[in-house]
């Protein structure tokens, strides 16, 4: 019974690391986890395969790796929508974008072979039948039908893991007869490092940069960077602001990312009130992005642009105000980190750069469409359109994406992100984020 648990667990953190995977990072990192996966149509929310989010994406690489595993265009999610009604939705949307031209031609392609195989296997059954008194065709074989193509569409999964499985065995005895060679250069390359660091020393000059740490040490680095970097004025907290940045960095690949850049900025200062909800008593008067005053002691959470100073009222943060807490000082510091990394007063991408700007103010008119029509809206998102400048709603509504990912999980998170507001989160994940790491400093 434990070896069964233990297995469906390790089927779901496949599925769910795979997923994640497909947001936010290349295939060539994740095609380990696909040899893995049991099934290439597994099953999300709202009846979705990575196929139908690949597709939704516009992942090239995705599409065409799940398509040559297997993956079915016929799946029809809650919408009743199949890759290829998807495919066709997402060129319709964005004509200009040249990668969902290239989704669409693959889904198409694989679409028209699976119905040419399910023909001729019908025109093959008409063929063997054509001697024997005419009847009507049953239900019943049209099912079959289409229950060997799904028979045949399996055994072609079996055959990529088994082929996969292969290559991978074939991989690592190839690396096991090169393990002599390997040990020998590291030995050599050892005494040349011992041998240089022992110049250096003598000349007087600068020592050797250190090794890339591991994950759990760049972890400790990063939030303990962001302690210094932070003040508590009021109250005594280190252990719970510690948590509030360990949180972060653990939650989703998007909200350490905010992390990961920020602790290489010596500009960052986060000053904090753990004896009160607002920030009154460290800033009392604050000016918003769009120019409005108001009062600090009715504000929780404020990224002040012009001192380059976050300040955050984070009294009883514990149980679930822990969790809203954490959210608001995300949702500053990537305030802070918009205006650092793009040097374009928050806005979320860089001066001159004029297609990014007008992707930007269309997922702004998307929304506020949306919006006219009376749907409902997460708070950050809603609030971001009584801002009286465009500058400040831009701000806030890419500021929103980390805010939605920490207050609701990283899974339920990323899924109302993409139900609801998919150009936004398109826009945080592909460029935002690849922007942040590319100019994080180690």
């Amino acid at each position: 019974m434990a070896s069964n648990i233990s297995a469906s667990g390790a089927e779901q953190f496949v599925e769910e690391r795979l997923l994640n995977g497909l947001f936010t990072g290349p295939l060539l990192q994740h095609k380990e986890l696909l040899n893995m996966l049991e099934d290439v149509d597994v099953r999300y929310m709202h009846q979705k395969t990575l196929l139908h989010v690949g597709v939704g994406l516009g992942k090239t690489d995705w599409v065409e790796e799940l398509l040559a595993r297997g993956a079915d265009t016929d799946n029809t999610d809650d919408s009743q929508q199949n890759a290829l009604s998807s495919a066709e939705e997402m060129v319709r949307q964005f004509p200009d974008d040249v990668e969902r031209s290239k989704v669409l031609q693959l889904v198409t392609l694989v679409h028209r072979r699976d119905q040419v195989i399910l023909r001729r296997l019908e025109a093959s059954w008409s063929r063997s039948t054509e001697h024997v008194t005419p009847v009507a065709i049953p239900e019943c074989d049209i099912a079959s039908l289409k229950s060997s193509v799904d028979s045949l569409r399996r055994e072609m999964k079996y055959l990529v893991r088994q082929l996969s499985s292969s290559l991978e065995e074939l991989k690592a005895q190839v690396c096991g007869r090169d393990t002599l060679l390997r040990c020998l250069e590291e030995a050599v390359t050892s005494t040349a490092e011992d041998i240089t660091s022992i110049k250096l020393g003598v000349g007087g000059e600068a020592s050797l940069s250190q090794p890339t740490p591991d994950p759990v040490v760049a972890r400790q680095e990063c939030v303990d960077a962001m302690m210094r970097k932070t003040r508590i004025v009021y109250g005594s907290g280190v252990d719970e602001m510690r948590r509030l940045y360990e949180r972060l960095y653990d939650e989703d690949e998007i909200t350490a990312c905010i992390i990961k850049y920020l602790f290489g900025d010596d500009r960052v200062k986060v000053m904090v009130d753990f004896e009160s909800e607002y920030i009154g008593r460290m800033k009392e008067k604050i000016v918003d992005l769009d120019g409005t005053r108001e009062n600090g002691s009715e504000i929780c959470i404020f990224c002040d642009f012009e001192s380059e100073i976050v300040y955050l009222g984070a009294k009883d943060c514990s149980g679930n105000r822990e969790k809203v807490v954490c959210a608001e000082l995300v949702w500053a510091l990537s305030q802070f980190s918009l205006k650092l990394v793009f040097d374009n007063e928050g806005r979320p991408y860089s001066k001159g750069d004029v297609e990014r700007e007008r992707e930007w103010m269309r997922a702004i008119e998307e929304l506020e469409e949306s919006k006219k029509r009376g749907e409902g809206l997460d708070w950050y998102i809603d609030h971001a359109f009584d801002m009286k400048t465009l500058e400040a709603k831009v701000c806030w509504l890419a500021a929103a994406v980390p805010w939605i990912i920490t207050l609701y999980g990283s899974t339920d998170g990323r899924a109302i992100l993409q139900k609801n507001y998919h150009l936004l989160f398109s826009l945080y994940s592909n460029n935002v984020m690849g922007t942040l790491l590319a100019n994080a400093k180690r």
